[in-house]
């Protein structure tokens, strides 16, 4: 079982700033984008920290190891927005996509590591 805070995870606290960024990004979207992509980007970004969060506080590694999976499952979603983002309005997200790489790989290390306790 996962016995530290997610708090103290620097995968949590770079996926709190990814959020941050995502929300500076998508102000720079068109208003006919608000119940659109920016809501969709949002809405991804936010899970990301929130279901680390959420596993961290289940009974079990396997329950936390699912979380992580659906925050990659909601990380991969919002790359594939940033780059939407990028083609159609071409705003630069590059420096964002690069971020996302960075906690993907964070997220695959936690996950090895906690496979390797159960």
């Amino acid at each position: 079982m996962a016995t530290y805070d997610y708090k103290n995870l620097d995968v949590w606290k770079r996926s709190m700033d990814l959020v941050e960024h995502v929300y500076e990004i998508t102000k720079a979207l068109p208003k006919e984008e608000t119940y659109a992509l920016t809501d969709q980007m949002r809405r991804a970004v936010v899970s990301i920290p929130s279901n680390i969060a959420e596993g961290q506080k289940r009974f079990s590694n396997k329950d936390t190891i699912n979380f992580c999976g659906f925050a990659l499952g909601s990380l991969a979603e919002l790359e594939t927005q940033l780059i939407i983002t990028e083609r159609v309005y071409g705003i630069n997200t590059k420096e964002t996509q690069d971020e996302c790489e960075i906690i993907s790989r964070m997220l695959h290390a936690l996950i090895k590591s906690l496979r390797a306790k159960s």
